[in-house]
């Protein structure tokens, strides 16, 4: 479905979606920027909290960019390092 943003920036969930869903009028909503011109949208229920507290690890895997960590090819230990690094 598409829905049209208006001059004040609204956009009206189809009602469809709000009878599926039970979106009531003056619920509160969160509304997340993936990237360029991407959003999601998540209704809160009542009783969920206005701020919820996420774990670093939540925030870690709600990332949008997945797979850029790239490990060392160097597989060099302090071991084998010469003493003169540490002084």
């Amino acid at each position: 479905m598409t829905a049209t943003i208006s001059a004040n920036g609204f956009i009206e969930i189809p009602p469809l979606f709000r009878e599926s869903d039970r979106v009531r009028d003056g619920q509160t909503c969160d509304i997340e920027r993936l990237g360029r011109g991407e959003y999601r949208l998540r209704v809160r229920t009542e009783d969920e909290p206005a701020h919820q507290r996420l774990s670093w690890l939540d925030i870690l895997f709600d990332c949008p960019a997945h797979d850029w960590h790239e490990p060392s090819s160097n597989r060099q230990t302090t071991d084998e390092l010469p003493a003169s690094c540490f002084e």
